[in-house]
């Protein structure tokens, strides 16, 4: 019991940063309806930017603000490719990814950056007496709520509105006069900030920066969100939100569960692709459970109609 309990205590502070990353790849595939893949870019990206903040004497908190920014800066490019130049989405997701690989390989002037020994968002919360996990939980718990708050005060701006509006029907939202490039970029720039944002983050619980961190974020981000949505469907905002950072923190679970069974680490890659193919055929699965407790349901109410009419015949 107190195994399973560590376990989730880890998965939780784990989770909550990675639900960062989930919130950011849910703004642009549900928002949005687009497949980006600047994901795997921008993850690394924030890192980068924050490890070599940090190194240089810059204050934590500034450091992952300036991470955050430049996830931005990397959703931009995408946006402008995609907008702009009429590049396919998924190309153009592609096209940034390739490219921010040298860009922050430039940024960090080497493949990875060692913080250990530096001062983190965490060290910082530890001097008050919290345990490692837990000042991981505190921040985590409290940066994604804040991501949370401001992205529902943002849906109900105007601009929001539009920008769930451009998703929905882009044909009819440009025919009611909003500019849905503009919401395209600016979906592209909050999304990849908040993607850069849990790169940072992570680096900073991790210890260091690795240039090849962002490999199959793209796809944690969506186990998270099929998990979310298999818990919780036709949600509001703030739900589905919430739902998000479960989803992430059930993804980190259901791994150190895996991971926990002597799994050798030549094929710790191959259990990860299993726990994902599992996690995105959960809507497959929910739904033929659906369908055949609908078909039984209607076999035992003809059974019953049956019944009633031979009741009244005799």
């Amino acid at each position: 019991m107190s195994n399973i309990l560590g376990l989730l205590l880890s998965a939780t502070s784990q989770g909550l940063l990675w639900s960062l990353l989930a919130i950011g790849v849910w703004f642009t595939f549900r928002i949005l309806d687009i497949a980006d893949l600047t994901a795997e870019g921008s993850f690394p990206l924030g890192g980068g930017i924050a490890a070599v903040g940090i190194v240089n004497g810059l204050n934590p908190v500034a450091a992952t603000l300036l991470a955050f920014v430049g996830g931005m800066a990397a959703g931009l490019v995408t946006g402008i490719l995609n907008t702009k130049f009429k590049i396919p989405p998924l190309l153009a997701g592609i096209i940034t990814m390739t490219g921010l690989y040298s860009i922050t390989s430039r940024v960090m002037g080497a493949p990875n950056i060692a913080l250990l020994g530096e001062d983190t968002l965490f060290s910082g919360v530890q001097t008050l007496g919290l345990s490692r996990n837990n000042s991981v939980i505190l921040i985590g718990l409290l940066i994604a709520l804040i991501a949370i708050i401001l992205l529902i005060l943002f849906f109900r701006t105007e601009i929001g509105l539009a920008v769930r509006a451009t998703g929905d029907n882009p044909d009819m939202s440009e025919a009611n006069g909003i500019k849905i490039e503009n919401m395209k970029l600016l979906g592209y720039m909050i999304s990849n900030g908040c993607i850069a944002l849990s790169g940072a983050l992570l680096a900073q619980n991790n210890g260091f920066a690795d240039l090849n961190s962002g490999v199959g974020t793209i796809v944690i981000g969506l186990a998270s969100i099929i998990i979310a949505e298999v818990l919780l469907r036709n949600k509001p905002i703030a739900i589905r939100l919430g739902t998000i950072v479960v989803g992430a923190i059930l993804y980190r679970f259901i791994l150190a569960l895996v991971f926990e069974m002597n799994v050798e680490p030549s094929d710790s890659k191959l259990a990860s692709a299993i726990v994902l193919v599992i996690c995105l055929s959960l809507p497959q699965i929910r739904e033929k459970l659906n369908l055949n407790i609908g078909k039984s349901s209607k076999r035992e109410n003809k059974k019953g109609e049956k019944s009633n009419a031979a009741s009244l015949k005799n």
